[in-house]
């Protein structure tokens, strides 16, 4: 008799389809639907991400020479980037991943030990459980305060600092709110990390999409000097709406002993794995520079999406959009008559709409959907007149 493997508690999720799941794939099965819940930049109809496939077929990109932190010319791309929007970033503080998933895989290892805790926001995310729990760390969450525009509540973070505690992530803008951490905020964590002994993990992978003029008090990147270690991550998944080129970037900054033995240890860790392909970092200066006529693309969807759903909601008074800063996403808030789940169940049966319910992102007020703001414009305008169609009915 085979017996089963003793397989780590690490991996010991829930792999059967949940509610939401089952009502998505049932409302698909009986037509065409407008998909709300697409984050994939490769399928919603953008023209200028898909022409960087030609930039990878250059012939250096057949030599293999690895460089653990990544190959010099593409270090020095990222850093340039940083410096061009005033950061003093140099390539020595930088290294290329595969993804930002595997960067933050590579800061928990030598930042934590089995059991040890890293700090992360709610609502955000929900990935981080899954890439703490892989590396035997635990995710500690921390507010943000809606009441204050999703603000970091910094007296929070730092009572749930422990004996254990070794990181603090930010997310910034925040993913699904969207809103960026105020600046007097940002320079307490900054010295509570430092004088806790805490690194501060800084994910800025949407800080590209930040609708101008950003307000003043908010902080931009966290890149540069600073009194704590401080890890920025980035990389071409959203600044380039091309998440199958499969290359992200760490920088590291804070004070120089503390930095430099933590990119000792970032280096063995990268040469452990040699993640990152050669053709894709070859390519990497002329990728940035196609990188502003991407952006322009996907802004101006963006910017209409938005608008669209400000038109609809200025004509249904009792739905209401979360204030943000940026970001791919939108928060509508919409009458707690019903619960979340029946709203985005009804949505998707009667309507062939589909939505994702705050909880996802644990949101727990009771009435918020997510709609990604990247789908394509026809769809998402009618996507959202059908909602508010949904809402009149139900309110009779």
């Amino acid at each position: 008799m085979t017996r089963t493997p003793p397989f780590s508690r690490r991996t010991d999720w829930h792999l059967e389809p949940g509610a939401v799941a089952r009502t998505f794939a049932e409302a698909r099965a009986r037509g065409p639907v407008l998909d709300l819940t697409e984050t994939n930049p490769t399928i919603v109809g953008l023209v200028e991400p898909a022409k960087l496939l030609p930039l990878l077929a250059s012939a250096a990109g057949a030599r293999y020479e690895p460089s653990a932190l990544g190959l010099a010319a593409a270090r020095e791309a990222i850093a340039r980037q940083y410096r061009a929007q005033g950061h003093d970033v140099t390539s020595a503080r930088v290294a290329v991943s595969a993804s930002t998933s595997e960067a933050y895989a590579w800061c928990f290892k030598p930042l934590a030990d089995p059991g040890d805790e890293v700090l992360v926001p709610t609502p955000s995310y929900p990935l981080f459980d899954y890439l703490a729990r892989l590396e035997g760390v635990k995710a500690e969450p921390y507010p943000l305060l809606p009441d204050e525009g999703f603000r970091v509540d910094v007296d929070a973070l730092e009572r749930r600092i422990g004996p254990r505690t070794r990181a603090v992530v930010l997310v910034h803008p925040n993913n699904p709110t969207g809103t960026l951490v105020r600046e007097d905020d940002a320079q307490r964590i900054d010295a509570i990390a430092a004088a806790r002994g805490l690194a501060v993990i800084s994910d800025e992978v949407f800080l590209d999409f930040v609708r101008a003029p950003r307000p003043p008090g908010l902080r931009g990147s966290f890149a540069g000097s600073r009194a704590a270690l401080t890890i920025v991550l980035g990389g071409l998944s959203k600044s380039c709406c091309s998440p199958q080129l499969k290359l992200g970037w760490l920088v590291v900054g804070g004070p120089e002993p503390v930095a430099a033995s933590a990119l000792e240890r970032l280096e063995i860790i990268a040469d452990t794995y040699l993640s990152v392909s050669t053709p894709v970092q070859v390519a990497l200066p002329q990728i940035f520079a196609a990188r502003p006529a991407i952006q322009r693309e996907l802004t101006r969807r963006l910017d209409d999406n938005l608008a669209s759903l400000d038109d609809v909601i200025a004509r249904t008074p009792v739905l209401r959009r979360a204030p943000s800063h940026g970001g791919w996403t939108a928060l509508v808030q919409v009458p707690r008559v019903l619960e979340e789940d029946v709203w985005v169940s009804r949505l998707a049966r009667e309507r062939g709409v589909l939505v994702q319910p705050g909880y996802f992102f644990d949101l727990h007020d009771g009435g918020t959907l997510v709609l990604s703001l990247i789908a394509p414009p026809n769809a998402f305008r009618e996507g959202a007149l059908r909602l508010a169609a949904l809402v009149e009915q139900v309110l009779g």
